[in-house]
């Protein structure tokens, strides 16, 4: 405890320093400068660093997030107190937080609250747990089930997060998987797997960011070239037909097994969250319907924001579909259902169904606060000019060097994605750059390089500790945000630096199957490797 004691300590007074030295660099900068002395320099990325940086050292996740935001705000302001404490109100939270888009994903993440809450008092969880113990008998088939729902809900990297984790929890934990490995499948099969789905918000978002091109075509002929995506899926299945993990998921994994933890560290926010007077009337279709339920009138919605219904196509409806609002308004649609499939059975009253309105929203609290402070942070990350900062150094390198193109965009991309935690952010800068170079690249590099934009992002979005989808994997899961931040990132990395060494070969080859062989080859490879050194794991 001493030890521990006296670490966080030394944390705070370094972090103290860190900030006073921002502080002091700034404090006699030009005052009448229009906008930040370091605007588009690596200080853009510095704050984000420090909240990254923070977090994986003390393991608290909201304090390094703010002091991240505030020495972005000292940044912004070029020092000035009473500067960094208007940008940090509101540049940062009273501006994301007023943004129609940010406030809709919230929406989304209570009313998904408040259905798994539903869900749970119906006894529908329960007995879809029993019903899936009689039919999953082995670890293995538990975790192999939940990688297979999360490739089937492909529609929506949020929407995946938090029905993935929530259908399967019961599973997992009646076979003892730790909730550090349940978050990274959860993660691993959300923007990964709607990265590669030509129906999906993540398609719509990349097809309206190209110019110049027909965005749903060139989205889907960059799909073979996702290593990122493609690897992590594989890796998915191999690390599970191998039976073993490394890194600190092995820990977790291990203290699952022998000792029925699944939390291992002292971390373990839901551990307690247990439902009281859960209905006994409950079946498995109380849980199946509503999230079938779910899933339809999810589509249904995102293809009328999309105009379905006035005239478009389904692709076209999907690729200018509304997520923010099309995901809310499905969920909405899908409590009305839930109110009539289960009221008039007396499955629960009404007194139950409204208390579990409050229920939601508090199970959600957690992952709104981190979205709020992770949102915050990348607005003071683009005051600072993060995005100017990297688009120059794309074309200022990057353009040289066609062989190592694909590889230095895949870097490039995912240093920004990891740093910011975002990954549409980072192809909404890096595609535009990519495609002004099509001049001097043939179709089949293009297409490589779009494709490794796509992947470096995919990596930032799985595994940065500020990203959306790995907080809501966390909350899925009920699992402590930083314990699925450090279990995952060994994995990540790894995939990442597969698919960096494979981009070199597409860059050689330019062609589809040699470089996507040879990554799956070396993935395989990489892992048995890694297995004979880390010992295989315990049954």
């Amino acid at each position: 405890m001493m030890k521990s004691t006296n670490r966080r300590w030394i944390t705070v007074a370094m972090l103290a320093l860190v900030i006073c030295s921002l502080f002091s660099v700034f404090a006699f900068a030009d005052g009448g400068s229009d906008g930040p002395a370091m605007y588009a320099t690596f200080w853009a990325l510095v704050p984000p660093i420090i909240a990254i940086g923070l977090a994986l050292i003390t393991k608290e996740v909201y304090s390094s997030l703010f002091i991240g935001i505030v020495a972005g705000a000292l940044l912004v302001s070029n020092g000035s107190p009473v500067g960094a404490l208007n940008a940090i109100i509101s540049d940062g939270f009273l501006a994301t937080l007023a943004d129609d888009w940010d406030v809709g994903i919230l929406l989304f993440l209570v009313m998904l609250g408040m259905i798994v809450a539903l869900v749970n008092k119906a006894g529908g969880s329960a007995a879809y747990g029993e019903w899936a113990k009689e039919r999953i008998h082995t670890r293995k088939g538990s975790l192999l089930a939940t990688f297979a729902l999360g490739c089937i809900i492909f529609i929506d990297d949020y929407f995946n997060c938090l029905t993935v984790g929530s259908v399967m929890l019961p599973v997992t934990d009646g076979h003892k998987v730790s909730r550090a490995k349940l978050a990274y499948i959860v993660d691993a099969t959300a923007a990964p797997v709607c990265m590669i789905a030509p129906i999906s918000s993540w398609a719509a978002a990349v097809s309206g960011i190209v110019e110049g091109y027909n965005g749903i075509e060139l989205f889907i002929k960059a799909i073979p070239y996702n290593y990122y995506s493609l690897l992590t899926l594989l890796m998915i299945v191999v690390i599970t037909m191998m039976d073993f993990d490394y890194g600190p998921m092995a820990v977790h994994e291990r203290n699952a097994v022998e000792k029925g933890d699944l939390y291992t560290t002292d971390a373990r926010p839901y551990a307690n969250a247990t439902v009281e007077n859960i209905s006994t009337k409950g079946k498995v279709l109380d849980l199946l319907l509503p999230v079938l339920f779910l899933i339809v009138s999810c589509v249904i919605s995102m293809i009328y924001t999309g105009g379905f219904f006035e005239g478009e196509s389904f692709i076209d409806s999907f690729a200018n579909s509304d997520a923010s609002y099309g995901l809310p308004l499905g969920s909405l649609v899908t409590l009305f259902f839930i109110f009539i499939l289960y009221l008039p059975r007396r499955i629960i009253n009404f007194k139950e169904f409204m208390s579990c309105i409050p229920a939601g929203f508090i199970a959600m609290v957690p992952a709104i606060l981190i979205l709020s402070f992770a949102w915050a942070l990348s607005s003071m990350t683009g005051l600072m000019g993060g995005a100017e900062y990297v688009a120059g150094l794309v074309e200022g390198s990057a353009a040289g060097f066609q062989m190592f193109l694909p590889a230095i965009i895949f870097l490039v991309a995912c240093g920004l994605a990891f740093s910011t935690g975002t990954s549409w952010g980072t192809f909404g800068i890096l595609i535009p750059i990519v495609v002004n170079l099509s001049a001097s690249l043939t179709e089949t590099m293009l297409i490589i390089s779009i494709s490794a934009c796509l992947a470096g992002a995919v990596f930032g979005d799985h595994c940065s500790p500020i990203s959306d989808t790995t907080i809501m994997s966390s909350t899925g899961a009920q699992c402590d945000h930083i314990n699925h931040v450090t279990t995952q990132i060994p994995y990540a990395a790894t995939v990442a630096g597969v698919s960096f060494i494979t981009y070199i070969v597409a860059g050689a080859t330019q062609n589809v199957f040699i470089p996507l062989a040879f990554g799956a080859v070396l993935t395989v490879v990489v892992l048995a490797m890694l297995r004979k050194l880390w010992g295989a794991k315990s049954a």
